[in-house]
């Protein structure tokens, strides 16, 4: 794509530019309200060069949008030092965080245009030709093989931000500005040798321009790879201002006159407005008794009934995963609810466990592995209880407990797992989910707050997330706390004949209750899709609470063991 470039075209003279100019910019500004009214997402993203002039030509496109609906993100200048120490082959295991947040952190929601000076091919290529850099000459090769494997591993992660962008309803337009070496060279030194901008010229910069034949071959072999079709590069001579701004503004009109006004699909629609209604669905006060006035025999009825949806769908097979499976994901009919601690070996095994996790958690925060613990069960299944014994070994200032409530505005108006991209425990520390990214796949599946396609391709989604964190360096562990229906009713009647525990139970619980056999198969999906090596399910059998709680934490103390061995 860079040798095809044409890097010879002459300046384009001021009285050609001006009127198509203006004409294509009057026309996008008409078009950034179309995509607004019609809830598409733009983003724009600029790669290049160093001194390929990225940011100016941002600045000459946004002066004429409306304000508004645009934000710019301008991607961090890399810090050699901070790399230095972290070093590692992996993609963005140089940061307190993955190497892709800030980009899901900087995304504007549907109905704006989020620009990115630099983003997420930038931070890879800095990353590479540091490795290349730092690498004595004798290690070259070694370096080179190490290189290709990060390579593999971003243009994953990559794959997968861009491609779920697209999914859902954004617009991904890349532009690649290209200059040759001499006119890089010509313009980073002119910076640098000026004492007012002298700053924006930073010693890497100096060093990619020493080096652009080898950074070349980077480029080249990276749009290569990333030239994706619902998302592919622009590579755009950059020698002359006036017609980089004459594409960029052309490419951006063409892509935004397919944007209209209709309506959206109906079912789409009907589960935004669902999902919208979730808080105060939350809230009814009706609740439903039905479950009380089933015989022993009934129940029985019900676990077979969501026992046989579960065998019809395995055997027909109508959801896949792209990922590697585990061939013995957990079975919800397999689960032994009959284990059980006494209560003299709990308090001293309790004890003994988190001892142990507050030792392991010191070491942790030395290495800066860090640590994500997720919940998910039946309610009143006992997460909180776990959760509350696993914070308690913990040092205050090293964990955050992430809840997941009914999504806000804010949330809707993004993907998904926004909300969990911006919400993850920094290197050395502990993020603890009580509930989690699950709940596409689970209650909004269930309750109809997501449409059948958002959650049949939230597997995959989700398989990304965590590939994501577990190539960022974290400890992930997915715990599902599982208990028997003839329990869980127990502790419905005992929170509600309890007045200091009747705000532990809702008209929501016993709902969710009548609707078992659709959470059963759910369940059960959630566990035939997701159970990957890198992040398998860890069902934490609680009809004992006692015991739930003790094998949560050895499992934690074993994770922690077997990781810090590394070191």
């Amino acid at each position: 794509m860079l040798e095809s470039s044409d890097l010879k075209e002459p300046k384009l003279p001021k009285d050609e530019y001006k009127p198509y100019h203006d004409a294509l910019v009057d026309r996008l500004v008409v078009l950034q309200q179309d995509a607004k009214k019609a809830g598409t997402g733009v983003v724009v993203l600029f790669e290049g060069w160093k001194g390929a002039g990225k940011g100016s030509r941002i600045s000459d496109l946004i002066y004429h949008l409306d304000a508004r609906g645009v934000s710019v993100h301008v991607t961090e200048d890399f810090d050699a030092t901070e790399a230095e120490k972290t070093r590692s082959p992996e993609f963005g295991a140089t940061s307190y965080y993955p190497a892709m947040q800030q980009f899901w952190k900087a995304l504007g929601p549907r109905d704006s245009i989020t620009f990115f000076d630099r983003g997420w091919y930038s931070v890879l290529i800095d990353h590479l030709e540091n490795e290349m850099h730092l690498a004595p000459s004798k290690s070259r090769k070694k370096i080179k093989k190490r290189a290709q494997k990060t390579l593999k591993v971003a243009i994953e992660e990559i794959r997968a931000f861009e491609k779920q962008l697209v999914d859902d309803g954004y617009i991904v337009v890349k532009f690649f500005l290209h200059i040759s070496e001499a006119t890089q060279r010509k313009r980073l030194l002119k910076l640098h040798n000026d004492p007012a901008t002298t700053w924006r010229v930073s010693d890497y910069d100096l060093r990619q321009m020493l080096n652009y034949p080898e950074s070349f071959d980077l480029y080249a072999q990276l749009l290569e790879a990333t030239d994706f079709e619902d998302a592919p590069w622009m590579v755009l001579p950059a020698e002359d201002k006036r017609r980089v701004n004459l594409a960029v503004a052309r490419k951006l009109v063409d892509v935004l006159e397919t944007v209209t006004t209709a309506e959206k699909d109906p079912a789409a629609l009907e589960a935004e407005e669902k999902a919208k209604a979730n808080s105060a669905a939350q809230g009814e006060e009706q609740v439903y008794h039905d479950e009380r006035k089933r015989t022993p025999e009934e129940n029985h009825k019900l676990l077979l009934e969501a026992q046989e949806r579960v065998r019809v769908a395995e055997l027909e097979a109508p959801l896949a995963s792209s990922f590697l499976i585990e061939k013995d994901y957990p079975r919800l009919d397999e689960v032994d609810h009959s284990l059980m601690l006494t209560r003299e070996d709990y308090k001293r095994e309790l004890k003994e466990q988190q001892a142990l996790l507050h030792e392991l958690e010191l070491q942790m925060y030395i290495h800066r592995v860090p640590m994500m613990i997720m919940y998910e069960g039946w309610d009143a299944a006992g997460k909180g209880g776990s959760i509350k014994r696993v914070a308690q070994a913990l040092d205050a200032r090293s964990y955050t407990i992430f809840t997941s409530p009914a999504p806000t505005k804010a949330d809707l108006a993004h993907p998904f797992l926004w909300r969990y991209w911006t919400r993850l425990p920094k290197a050395g520390h502990v993020g603890i989910y009580d509930r989690s990214w699950y709940g596409r796949v689970l209650v909004e599946r269930v309750e109809g707050f997501a449409s059948p396609d958002q959650w049949a391709r939230a597997y995959d989604e989700i398989n990304e997330f965590e590939r994501s964190m577990v190539n960022w360096g974290a400890i992930l562990l997915k715990f599902w706390v599982d208990i028997s229906p003839e329990t869980q009713l127990e502790r419905f009647e005992a929170r509600e004949n309890n007045p200091d525990k009747q705000w532990k139970i809702t008209a929501e619980d016993w709902r969710n209750r009548d609707r078992y056999p659709e959470y059963y198969a759910a369940i059960q999906d959630m566990f035939r899709l997701t159970s990957t090596p890198e992040a398998p399910w860890i069902i934490l059998e609680s009809d004992n609470k006692y015991y739930a709680r003790v094998k949560a934490l050895k499992t934690i103390n074993r994770a922690l063991k077997e990781r810090l061995k590394e070191f």
